[in-house]
C-alpha cells in the first residue's frame, strides 16, 4: 500500500460531527468543571465514528489523508479547544499505535475496528521513562506529563529509553496498568484531562512495543510512513485552525451587538483594519498549511519519504500557524473588550489558545532549528522525532 489514501468516508464523518456539535458547545462549562470531556459528547463522538479516520483501513478504519485529518481536527476544535485537543490527541495515538505494531498487538487492540471495537490510546511520547529488558518484552517505570485525552482512554500510549540499548521505545498498555494522577489544574485547556501518570515495574510485551522515531509501517498505507513527529504536526495545525476560526466569528459576532451603540469600539476606522488583518493572517495560515501538505501528499503518494526540506517547512508552517492564530487571538481580545474578560466562549477559548501554544512542535527551539536549516547552516541534518541531527 505505498499510495496515499484519500478516504471517501470524510463527508459522512464531517457531517455527523455537525449533527453533535451542539452538544459539545453545550458541555463545555461542565467539561472545565469537571477536568475532562463530558460522558455526553465523548460518548457521541464515539458514535461518529471519528476516532477512526486515524485507523488504518485494512483494520477497519478510515485512514484518512492529512488534509482531511486537519480539516476534522479544526471542526471540532471550533466546537470546542478542549474537545478538539482530546479528540486530537487520542485519535492519533490510536491510529498510529495501529500502524507501527505488528499483528498480534492489532489483535488485540483493533480487534473489530470497522464496528467500533478498537483500544482508545492517550499517553505521551516527549519525555522518556526508563525500560529493562525482561522475558518477552520489558519492564518499564518512570513518570510522564500530558495525557491529553487519558479520560476517553482504555490503553496509555507511552515513551521510555531501554537501558541495554538506549534506544527510546514507544509502549503500549492497558491504562489501570497506570496510575493516573489529578492534577491537571491549569489556565487552558481544562476539559483535555491531560494528567501526569505514573508507571512503576510494569511489564509489556514485545508485541506492543516499537521505535519512537519508526517509519516502518506494519499496517495501512503511505501517511504513516512520515512517523509520529510528523502526525503530531497535522493534528496541531488543524487544533489551531479551528481556534482561530472560533475567535473571529465570536468577534464577528460580538461587533453585530455592539454596534450602533454610543462610543462603539466596533464601528471605527482602526477596528475595521485590524479586523481584517486578523481575517488575513488566518487565511494565510491556512493556505500555506494547504500547501505544505498537498506536497507532502503528493511525495507520499509516489511512495517516497519526505525530504528533510519539506520536513522543516512543514514544522515550519505549524509553528507559523500556531503564533499566527495567537496574533489573532491577541486581536480578538483587544477588540473584545470586557466581554472576553468575562465567563464565556471568548474568554474560554482566549485561554484555551494561549494553553495550546505551549505545546513542545511550536517550541522555540524548533523554529531556531528550521532556521538553521533553512539558512543553509546545518548542512546534511536531518530531523529524528523533533531534533534536528547534523552529520559530525
Amino acid at each position: 500500500m505505498n499510495h496515499l489514501h484519500v478516504s471517501a468516508e470524510f463527508d459522512a464523518v464531517m457531517a455527523r460531527l455537525d449533527a453533535i456539535t451542539p452538544v459539545i458547545e453545550e458541555t463545555a462549562d461542565q467539561g472545565e468543571v469537571l477536568g475532562r470531556v463530558p460522558d455526553e459528547p465523548a460518548k457521541a463522538l464515539q458514535g461518529t465514528g471519528a476516532f477512526k479516520i486515524g485507523i488504518p483501513r485494512e483494520l477497519g478504519g478510515y485512514e484518512f489523508s492529512p488534509r482531511q485529518v486537519i480539516d476534522t481536527i479544526a471542526k471540532l476544535s471550533s466546537a470546542d479547544a478542549s474537545v478538539g485537543w482530546a479528540f486530537m490527541a487520542v485519535q492519533m495515538v490510536t491510529g498510529t499505535t495501529a500502524a507501527y505494531l505488528g499483528p498480534e498487538a492489532a489483535a488485540d487492540l483493533y480487534p473489530d475496528a470497522g464496528h467500533g471495537d478498537h483500544a482508545l490510546i492517550a499517553g505521551q511520547g516527549t519525555k522518556l521513562g526508563t525500560a529493562v529488558r525482561a522475558d518477552g518484552g520489558y519492564r518499564i517505570s518512570g513518570h510522564w506529563h500530558f495525557a491529553s485525552g487519558i479520560s476517553m482512554a482504555t490503553h496509555i500510549h507511552t515513551a521510555a529509553l531501554c537501558a541495554e540499548t538506549g534506544e527510546a521505545l514507544v509502549f503500549t498498555l492497558p491504562k489501570e496498568q497506570a496510575t493516573v494522577i489529578d492534577n491537571w489544574d491549569v489556565l487552558g485547556l481544562r476539559a483535555t484531562s491531560s494528567h501526569d501518570y505514573v508507571c512503576e515495574d510494569v511489564f509489556v510485551p514485545e508485541s506492543h512495543v516499537y521505535g519512537i522515531a519508526t517509519t516502518d509501517v506494519r499496517h495501512g498505507g503511505a501517511i504513516y510512513r512520515m512517523g509520529l513527529a510528523n502526525m503530531a504536526g497535522v493534528c496541531h495545525t488543524g487544533w489551531a485552525l479551528g481556534v482561530g476560526r472560533r475567535l473571529l466569528d465570536e468577534l464577528k459576532l460580538l461587533a453585530a451587538e455592539k454596534t450602533g451603540s454610543p462610543g462603539a469600539s466596533v464601528d471605527t476606522q482602526q477596528f475595521y483594519a485590524e479586523y481584517a488583518q486578523a481575517e488575513a493572517k488566518l487565511r494565510a495560515a491556512r493556505a500555506w498549511a494547504t500547501e505544505v501538505w498537498a506536497d507532502n501528499e503528493a511525495t507520499l503518494d509516489r511512495g517516497e519519504p519526505l525530504s528533510t526540506g519539506q520536513e522543516t517547512l512543514t514544522r515550519l508552517m505549524l509553528n507559523n500557524t500556531t503564533w499566527s492564530v495567537h496574533a489573532v487571538g491577541q486581536t480578538v481580545y483587544k477588540w473584545a473588550a470586557t466581554a472576553a474578560l468575562r465567563h464565556g466562549v471568548l474568554q474560554r477559548f482566549f485561554r484555551d489558545l494561549h494553553a495550546g501554544t505551549q505545546h513542545i512542535t511550536s517550541s522555540p527551539v524548533v523554529l531556531q532549528n528550521c532556521g538553521k536549516l533553512l539558512s543553509g547552516l546545518a548542512p546534511g541534518a536531518r530531523w529524528v522525532f523533533l531534533d534536528l541531527q547534523e552529520t559530525p
